[in-house]
């Protein structure tokens, strides 16, 4: 016949016998954040390559009797929306993504 033994004996009272890991309860870890600054970077080169003069400043200066073309240049209106458009996907997937 064994002898059983008791965990909870007037010895071990007050003293915690079993360490319980902690775990970490933030939801994003270090991939997340990768790819939450690559989206970011994508959305602000978005931005940086819409800028430019407007429709109808010429050399700087605002000249109502003036067209500028420039504002429908490709860069403006086709990459520039690609890249935010792919920041903001970019973002999502960032958010979404599990550990």
């Amino acid at each position: 016949m064994s002898k059983k033994t008791n965990k909870f004996s007037a010895d071990n009272f007050g003293k915690q016998t079993t360490e319980v890991p902690k775990e970490n309860t933030f939801y994003f870890g270090k991939q997340n954040f990768k790819w939450m600054l690559i989206g970011f970077a994508c959305i602000v080169v978005g931005f940086l390559l819409m800028m430019g003069s407007d429709a109808n400043t010429v050399n700087g200066k605002f000249d109502p009797n003036s067209w500028n073309d420039g504002i429908f240049s490709i860069r403006r209106i086709r990459i520039a929306p690609m890249f935010v458009v792919l920041g903001f996907a970019i973002e999502v997937y960032a958010i979404l993504k599990r550990k």
